[in-house]
């Protein structure tokens, strides 16, 4: 069973519907009731989206106003006008676009039944009903709740679980340490799919910059992850340590100690590169389990250089701060091409 809770959106919802009943009481409307019904359905996640519905819902309730007041007049006020007068409306509005506008035209088409009589002070009634149900569940969604503070503390816990990845990669490749239970990855997974879908709220709820920094990072983590998830078979299999595994080992440490979201990946990629060549100078393999490890090996190096590539095409923003594992607070900088970079 589904917890019960009350979220912001519901106390919007409720004081919208709440003072749109009010203003059309208070201006002596007919049908004042159905201000309320409209800022309910007009009230939406984003802001953009809730001026997306509006406007929908707008222009639906002219085409029903329009194509009701022509064929009530005509066809007189009965049941079976109302039925021509869906069979028209419905595909009408689809056909433009104003599926989410249905609804609110409908209840508007009955209100024009109801009154037996259509008058220029019963669609001024209908548009001032319209004018105010929209307009407050547009106040009401001019509040929404930033979303930053969750995605920089998703951004860090994730950042957290990419770092114990790489120190478990690294403990296996030296010591061939089996007691890890992998739980990380899931765990980055299942973050990474969160914080897509807050983020591109966040980026809906913004007017005056798009800001899409959120979606786009994590967008690359996800696609880090699946060069990880991609690596994972090929260590696991592992069943002996190597001296090449050992210094892949020791570069994985140094990448998990620099595991951030801004900075470059040059510098380990030219680490990575330099250590491509060692290996590759190294001995060659004496027999056949020999030579299966160093291809494992050579995988690995190869899926390395595409995780840092993945890096190095994301732009961090220098202007953003967040802690780091709770404990500490960093900038963002774009210069720097030391061993310090962070990747």
């Amino acid at each position: 069973m589904a917890k019960w809770r009350l979220g912001y959106r519901t106390v919007k919802t409720a004081l919208g519907a709440a003072l749109a009943v009010f203003i059309a009481q208070l201006f002596q409307l007919d049908f004042y009731i159905s201000a309320g019904i409209i800022t309910v359905l007009c009230i939406s996640v984003t802001r953009k989206e809730s001026i997306r519905v509006s406007w929908e819902r707008i222009a639906a309730c002219m085409i029903g106003i329009a194509i009701g007041s022509v064929l009530f007049t005509f066809l007189g006020y009965h049941p079976l006008s109302i039925a021509i007068i869906i069979l028209l409306f419905i595909p009408t509005a689809v056909t433009l676009g104003l599926k989410k506008g249905i609804v609110t035209s409908i209840v508007i088409i009955f209100h024009l039944y109801l009154s037996q009589d259509i008058t220029l002070q019963l669609l001024f009634n209908e548009l001032i009903l319209i004018t105010i149900g929209v307009g407050v569940a547009l106040l009401m969604n001019s509040y929404m709740p930033n979303s930053e503070r969750e995605l920089t503390w998703k951004q860090v816990e994730l950042e957290d679980d990419i770092r114990k990845i790489w120190k478990e990669f690294a403990s296996y490749l030296r010591d061939a340490n089996i007691s890890w239970d992998g739980r990380e990855i899931s765990r980055a997974a299942s973050t990474i799919e969160e914080a897509k879908g807050l983020a591109l709220i966040n980026m809906e709820n913004q007017f005056s910059r798009n800001d899409d920094y959120f979606y786009h990072y994590f967008t690359m983590r996800d696609k880090q992850l699946n060069v990880i998830e991609r690596m994972l078979p090929f260590i696991s299999t592992l069943d002996d340590t190597v001296i090449q595994g050992k210094k892949i080992a020791v570069f994985m440490e140094e990448l998990s100690d620099a595991v951030s979201p801004g900075y470059t990946a040059g510098y380990f990629l030219v680490r990575l590169d330099e250590l491509y060549h060692e290996i590759k100078a190294m001995d060659l393999p004496k027999t056949r389990e020999e030579f299966e490890i160093r291809s494992s090996l050579f995988y690995i190096l190869h899926e390395l250089e595409q995780y840092l590539i993945i890096k190095k095409m994301f732009k961090p923003d220098p202007k953003r701060t967040h802690t780091v594992s709770g404990k500490r607070l960093y900038r963002d900088q774009e210069k720097g091409d030391n061993k310090n970079n962070y990747h």
